[in-house]
């Protein structure tokens, strides 16, 4: 039996802050006491919150193909990526692997594949800090998703699926000048043939799209697989998740699909980055907007890790009648709930010791020490 204890702490609870002490059985919590404890790490009174649950962060594919046409030894690049992970705060995390690839770039089939046993066996060898379960971002407009989606019909670690298309015209680029910007300015295309390359991919997603939506949502349905919609933008976007037996809206880019998704008992998800900004990269809606109308439920780090424990902060300076516990929510109980990993996001008895000690006083936040079913890992 092994047992730590955190005192003089402000826990961060469900619906308030207590000071007290946390004391920690066998990587599971084991009692929370508001009394004064003589024993064990002194908190120091930095606060004591849930070890931080991310869904969807592009982050692993950053370190295994840092520049276009160079690709990184799998192993290094899933150690550096749950590294910076950790260190955020993070202790349980969806890897983010891209199935479906065209001439807009993409991943070769098996590709991700071995990245997910790369992920395994990293797992088996103790080499990581954080808890890695996969979430596969499946770009449906591609003619290759579902056979690249063969390669994990049978794979557990599957947690989280997200039914994509980012063809132009629609969802993220619902008009066309921030496409234009992505795909022909920074790559110096004529009129002509950025033309034919937007006419390529509507007629992709007109052939593909619908047929692929259908059956992964059929798949993920039989496997017991939450599903994800991505970037919806409009009330017949939800409708269409609604009837894939969506549970995680993510990226609405208006405030009208956010705010009917959430109606629908949808989980809405929005990129962290954009809280710290105050405002989207891609022009959409602004994630502290939806804070602020009472349809945010989940943020995401997406392409910065430390974005995830920064960004509840800031909700609660500049949201009128956010609590910490309320925002911390967002990134803690809420995700895991919305995924059904109903052991860990909380700090209750019980449940996992998956925790995080953070000072702060005003500004950035700093992570003083992370620790995940009990073991210190940051």
């Amino acid at each position: 039996m092994t047992e730590h204890v955190f005192s003089n702490a402000r826990i961060v609870l469900e619906n308030e802050i207590v000071k007290g002490s946390v004391l920690v059985r066998d990587g599971l919590i084991a009692d929370i006491s508001e009394n004064a404890s003589h024993t064990g790490e002194d908190c120091d009174g930095d606060y004591l919150i849930p070890g931080l649950v991310e869904l969807h962060t592009d982050h692993l594919e950053q370190h295994y193909s840092p520049r276009p046409g160079v690709t990184w030894n799998k192993t290094a690049a899933i150690q550096a990526h749950d590294a910076q992970i950790a260190s955020s705060g993070i202790t349980t995390v969806f890897d983010c692997l891209r199935l479906g690839s065209d001439e807009d770039g993409g991943f070769a089939k098996g590709e991700m594949r071995g990245m997910a046993d790369a992920i395994k066996q990293a797992q088996n060898e103790n080499r990581l800090r954080a808890d890695h379960l996969l979430h596969l971002r499946c770009e449906v407009a591609a003619a290759d998703a579902l056979e690249h989606f063969e390669d994990f019909e049978n794979d557990p670690n599957v947690k989280l699926i997200s039914l994509m298309d980012h063809s132009p015209g629609q969802r993220q680029f619902q008009t066309m000048d921030q496409y234009i910007f992505f795909y022909q300015k920074k790559r110096g295309l004529s009129d002509e043939v950025f033309k034919a390359f937007i006419d390529r991919r509507v007629a992709a997603s007109a052939k593909y799209s619908a047929k692929h939506r259908d059956y992964l949502s059929a798949r993920c349905a039989e496997r017991g697989i939450t599903v994800a919609s991505h970037d919806d933008a409009t009330l017949a976007h939800v409708e269409e998740a609604i009837g894939h037996g969506v549970t995680l809206a993510e990226f609405p880019t208006s405030a009208e699909a956010a705010q009917a998704s959430h109606n629908a008992g949808m989980s809405v998800l929005m990129g962290a980055p954009n809280i710290v900004r105050g405002k989207s990269h891609s022009g959409n809606i602004a994630a502290r907007d939806l804070a602020e109308l009472g349809v945010l439920d989940v943020l995401s780090s997406d392409y910065v890790p430390f974005s995830l424990l920064y960004a509840p902060f800031l909700l609660v300076d500049q949201v009128e009648g956010m609590t910490l516990p309320k925002a911390l929510a967002m990134v803690t109980t809420t995700p895991a709930c919305t995924v059904g990993l109903n052991d860990r996001g909380r700090i209750a008895p019980g449940l996992r010791a998956d925790l995080v000690r953070v000072h702060r006083d005003a500004g950035v936040p700093v992570v003083r020490s992370v620790w995940q079913r009990g073991r210190r890992v940051a």
